[in-house]
């Protein structure tokens, strides 16, 4: 199998390329959009798997806090027969962009760690694992916060969200960065262990970089536009999906 999904199954909570130094303005997108970030809360949910035929089920734990010009994400997942096999970390500050990580932190199962540093102060995104750099230009983002400044983005835009609108980020993994860019879907019932949500469709869109991998995020706007379900899924018909369980507001 050409892809490891469960490895990738941090990528924003679910959230997984090479990609050179010399990108256009459009390929690394700056765009300045209205803000508001929802309560800090622990977020908790029902995981289910397959890979390579195997079914696997087990759980996901997002805690997202901010406070006072700065925010922190974590996400972890784990697997009744793995135990923990991710866990994220992002952390930084909010500024005109909203979310501007400084660091983003990875451990997959049986992998070393590995960090990506955003130092805004000399605006160079640098790796750990990996001698790639890239310029900061404001708006990047990483695997981890990229959920959580759409959620404040859709937030703020509420009713006026329409279907068919797009919003690209650049953002880092492990390492390298590239570009994603989330379409905007139409409103659909989504059945979860903590109930049943009107939610907004949301998908990020498949590049170069990102062919047959495919991410879908379902906001709920009466959950504070909470992510209610995630699924992350490829052309080998494998998938992780996330499906909320239970929100605590702290």
């Amino acid at each position: 199998m050409r892809r490891d999904l469960l490895k990738q199954a941090g990528v924003a909570t679910l959230l997984a390329l090479g990609l050179g130094c010399a990108w256009a303005q459009d390929e690394h997108p700056s765009v300045k959009r209205p803000f508001d970030l929802p309560p800090p809360a622990d977020l908790t949910y029902e995981l289910t798997a397959r890979q390579s035929g195997f079914s696997l089920a087990g759980k996901a734990v997002i805690t997202w806090r901010w406070n006072e010009g700065k925010y922190a994400v974590t996400a972890e997942s784990r697997v009744s027969l793995f135990g923990k096999i991710t866990e994220n970390r992002s952390t930084g500050t909010i500024d005109s962009f909203g979310l501007a990580p400084t660091e983003f932190y990875e451990k997959r199962v049986r992998k070393d760690p590995t960090t990506a540093k955003f130092d805004h102060a000399g605006k160079t995104l640098s790796f750990t694992d990996g001698k790639q750099t890239y310029p900061l230009k404001g708006g990047e983002q990483d695997r981890a916060s990229v959920t959580w400044q759409l959620v404040a983005q859709a937030r703020a835009a509420g009713e006026s969200l329409k279907p068919g609108t797009r919003w690209s980020y650049f953002v880092a993994g492990r390492h390298d960065a590239d570009p994603w860019t989330f379409r905007v879907g139409k409103r659909e019932k989504v059945s979860t262990p903590a109930g049943e949500f009107d939610a907004v469709h949301i998908v990020r869109e498949e590049t170069a970089a990102v062919k047959g991998q495919n991410l879908d995020i379902w906001l709920a706007p009466a959950k504070d536009w909470y992510p209610v379900k995630l699924r992350f899924s490829d052309d080998d018909k494998d998938f992780v999906e996330q499906s909320l369980e239970q929100v605590v507001k702290k």
